[in-house]
């Protein structure tokens, strides 16, 4: 049975102090307990927190932010949502901040143009976040980026060579080097890769890891083919390639468009792996499910947001402790190590 609301509190949210007058003490201590101040006594903090959850108390981080000068937010800026890679990223902040008991506030840029893009970025400057995760993943944004002065803690979840000391990415270039080097250890040496957009980082990286593992290798490559990331593209690419048939293995620059190539190879009366030899990248929830079940290359995204958040929920709290501005700056960031999955659409080439 739900405790009755004390008179004159009926029909709204509780206050602070409201807090304090049914734990005995002053809303300053209240206001400590919720800032984790170390002077209060583990009785008095556990009377106060014992209250809080009894009135169903929730803080108002508006006004603990005006005391604190720390909002708890984290700023995401992102130009594409639908992608499985940048959706995870954000699930996988959102998961990571809620955990240290921040809020996220996402801003997709709507645009190519460069105002369009520091328009997204005073939106998340305008909400006090204490840092940012930049996972927006096309060129064109980390140029802008460059050429802005920003204040405030950064990540970038993309590796451009623009901003090393601001970048946790997972490594792209190995991965694709792993994709690549699975399919010549088994004997293909007619490989085609189904590259992904120009302008975006990860393609450009999974094209140059593609190229580098089959130059090291000896084998002859012809020019990557040009995707847009969908399964529809992936299937007119597959028609296409199928006209002359002079290669036995695919690497797909994603999942999507690999499943677009099995269904082109499937619906040409030949057989995936016993004809050509599929990979794809980032192991969507349903590659295990293809027919045949896809080898593919994993992402971490959930270390990726934990390694993100966990860096600017650091670094906020390091400036704020010191009276710092904030100087955005992460060194000895890493890069997390792909894992190629390996199943049922690769296998030695027919001979």
């Amino acid at each position: 049975m739900t405790e009755a609301a004390p008179e004159g509190r009926r029909g709204r949210a509780p206050s602070i102090r409201d807090v304090a007058r049914e734990a005995g003490v002053s809303h300053q201590t209240v206001s400590r307990v919720l800032n984790d101040h170390p002077s209060i006594r583990d009785e008095t903090r556990s009377r106060v927190l014992s209250v809080m959850t009894r009135l169903n108390y929730r803080p108002n981080r508006a006004a603990r932010a005006l005391v604190t000068s720390r909002s708890r937010t984290i700023g995401v800026l992102t130009s594409s949502r639908s992608e499985y890679g940048p959706a995870s990223s954000i699930k996988a902040i959102e998961e990571a901040a809620l955990l240290e008991d921040y809020l996220v506030i996402t801003a997709n840029v709507v645009g190519d143009d460069e105002e369009s893009i520091a328009r997204a970025i005073t939106h998340l400057l305008d909400q006090a976040v204490e840092g940012m995760v930049v996972i927006a993943p096309q060129v064109r944004v980390f140029d802008a980026l460059a050429a802005m002065d920003l204040d405030l803690p950064f990540v970038t979840l993309q590796s451009t060579g623009r901003l090393n000391d601001h970048s946790l990415s997972v490594d792209q270039m190995m991965g694709a080097r792993l994709a690549t080097r699975h399919l010549i250890d088994l004997g293909h040496r007619g490989i085609y890769h189904l590259t992904g957009p120009q302008d975006w980082i990860e393609a450009e990286a999974r094209m140059e890891g593609f190229l580098l593992e089959m130059g090291d290798r000896d084998v002859p490559t012809t020019a990557p083919i040009l995707g847009d990331w969908t399964a529809e593209f992936g299937y007119y690419a597959g028609r296409e390639l199928l006209r002359v048939r002079d290669f036995t293995a695919i690497f797909s620059s994603n999942d999507q468009m690999a499943l677009g190539l099995i269904h082109a190879i499937r619906d040409a009366g030949l057989d995936v792996p016993g004809d050509i030899s599929v990979v794809g990248f980032d192991d969507i929830p349903e590659a295990a499910h293809f027919w045949p079940p896809l080898t593919t290359v994993r992402q971490d995204f959930a270390e990726l947001g934990r390694r993100a958040v966990s860096l600017l929920v650091g670094t906020a709290a390091a400036e704020t402790a010191a009276g710092s501005e904030g100087e955005g700056s992460h060194p000895g960031l890493r890069s997390v190590t792909p894992e190629l999955i390996v199943r049922g659409s690769t296998a030695r080439p027919a001979l």
